[in-house]
């Protein structure tokens, strides 16, 4: 079904086939009023629906013919089986579905051509059907004509204007979306209203299963709602000029390898993005690096390969959004050559093998010394020291990681490859066993790591080792002042510092991204 949208600001109006639309933007970029202008384009066909004006009575009434409002008019203009008096709009709908279930009823009982056993489903029937699919707890009884409710683990019943807004949300969409003109353009102000987080999807799948004919419009700012309706047009309204009645707006690709809420939520942010790994409430990453890159809308994305595709595709889609994006991955035992690649995409990888090591920064362990009344160059000689000891006591096994690590990267670059036959994947396989040499990569390493003991190579060390306890074993904590050695205590006071704009939180600020060099 083609939908006209409204006059562009800048370019051509858009016209197009959709089986639903979502209209996003800020509070204030004129969503609303592109609703109505929408809708205005739509004619005869537009149909609206909104949760808020019809859970209260008001004064003002739509007068549009196929509005719950004019069908509620004519309804007591032809049947005196409907009072003439009642005011909201839920209200009127649940009487407009109870005076079409008894005339149906009365219809079939004086029909005798109705088979017998055979019940029509009135859209009373199917809205009580379905409310209850979302409700199971609570059932509905139609009794002399009012709509009561029964809870199952109770014998109470009680009117259904005592139900909850969100209870009544429900109900009220179900039954508007069966009056919505055929093939209608249903525009929908803020659906997400009064509804509880686990019903939005299903409601709205349901809805769209019971008008297929319908194309649906959702007017919202609300970009976890704009997720659940992933398929559909995005249209994302900037700002509205009133005078001109024309609005800055653009129709927003997929973007493939982001999540949809993360991507609209960024737009809707309008600022530069960091994509960080972690799981955004626990992780290291979600407390450390909003506090480091301030300047940037942090999102995390869980594995570092999401956070390089993501990188990847939302810098590819900048001809929309003018928006740069960049991503965090932690170094682990990566090679140079990949971390020069990664870089080279916009993803940082810093100069220490993973996140926590990033409290052990110089810098920053003489800063939380300080703020504790150590002195800095004594407190960071200690640790230096745990640290070296630390590290020679694990050499041998962190050769053998980085050698693991190596040889797996090694052969999966190698073997990712098509060959024609299986005798000719054997004979590569073969060839590799000879070429790749582990025990000369790992006394190569040994080496290495053996070089930086020798010099006392602190942001070496740091660079290489993978250990997770470090913080424990080399007592950072107490070696800076915190009593009881807590490492949680001492990340909490790196965190809190900051937080503000001290020349602490700033000396770490700088020293952490100084790791990153930028």
């Amino acid at each position: 079904m083609k939908i006209t949208l409204p006059p562009r600001t800048q370019g051509e109006a858009f016209t197009i086939s959709v089986p639903r639309m979502t209209v996003i933007g800020a509070n204030g970029a004129g969503k609303t009023r592109f609703g109505r202008a929408l809708g205005s384009l739509a004619a005869e066909r537009a149909y609206n629906m909104s949760a808020l004006k019809a859970l209260y009575a008001r004064e003002d009434e739509d007068a549009a013919p196929n509005s719950i409002d004019g069908l509620y008019r004519q309804a007591v203009a032809t049947s005196v089986l409907i009072r003439p008096d009642v005011r909201g709009e839920l209200d009127r709908l649940i009487a407009l579905m109870v005076n079409e279930a008894v005339v149906d009823l009365l219809a079939e009982k004086y029909t005798p051509e109705a088979a017998p056993g055979h019940k029509h489903e009135s859209r009373l029937d199917t809205v009580i059907r379905l409310w209850q699919e979302l409700f199971p707890d609570n059932k509905i009884l139609i009794t002399y004509g009012k709509m009561l409710i029964n809870n199952v683990d109770s014998s109470d019943v009680y009117s259904a204007s005592t139900l909850s807004a969100g209870e009544r949300a429900v109900m009220y969409y179900l039954g508007a979306a069966l009056f919505a003109p055929r093939d209608g353009v249903v525009i929908v102000s803020s659906p997400e209203m009064f509804l509880h987080a686990s019903v939005v999807r299903p409601l709205w799948d349901m809805i769209e299963h019971l008008r297929p004919d319908c194309t649906f419009v959702y007017v919202t700012h609300d970009l976890s709602f704009a997720a659940t309706r992933a398929d559909s047009a995005i249209i994302w309204v900037k700002s509205c000029d009133s005078d001109a009645g024309t609005w800055d707006y653009e129709r927003l690709p997929s973007v493939q390898g982001m999540p949809d809420e993360i991507y609209l939520t960024i737009l809707g942010e309008r600022k530069p993005v960091l994509f960080i790994e972690g799981d955004g409430v626990h992780s290291y990453d979600a407390r450390l690096y909003p506090l480091v890159f301030r300047e940037y809308t942090v999102k995390s994305l869980g594995g570092c390969e999401q956070v390089i595709e993501a990188t990847r595709a939302f810098n590819g889609s900048q001809s929309i959004h003018n928006l740069d994006a960049i991503g965090i991955v932690d170094r682990d035992r990566r090679a140079e050559a990949e971390v020069t690649y990664l870089r080279s995409r916009k993803v940082l990888v810093p100069d220490v093998a993973e996140i926590e090591n990033l409290f052990m920064l110089e810098d920053v362990v003489k800063t939380i010394a300080a703020s504790n009344g150590r002195q800095p160059e004594q407190a960071f000689a200690k640790l230096r020291r745990n640290l070296m000891h630390l590290f020679e006591g694990n050499l041998k096994r962190q050769a053998l990681e980085h050698t693991r690590h190596s040889l797996k990267k090694e052969v999966t670059h190698r073997v990712d490859g098509k060959f024609e036959s299986i005798s000719r994947l054997e004979s590569h396989i073969s060839e590799l066993m000879l070429t790749i040499n582990p025990r000369g990569i790992y006394n190569d390493l040994l080496r290495e790591f053996n070089t930086y003991l020798a010099k006392s190579d602190y942001r070496s060390i740091l660079r290489v080792f993978n250990h997770k306890s470090m913080l424990t074993e080399t007592h950072v904590a107490s070696i800076c002042g915190i009593r009881g050695d807590d490492y949680n205590t001492y990340i909490k006071q790196v965190l809190k510092l900051m937080k503000g704009d001290s020349p602490e939180g700033e000396a770490i600020r700088s020293a952490i991204r100084r790791s990153f060099n930028v």
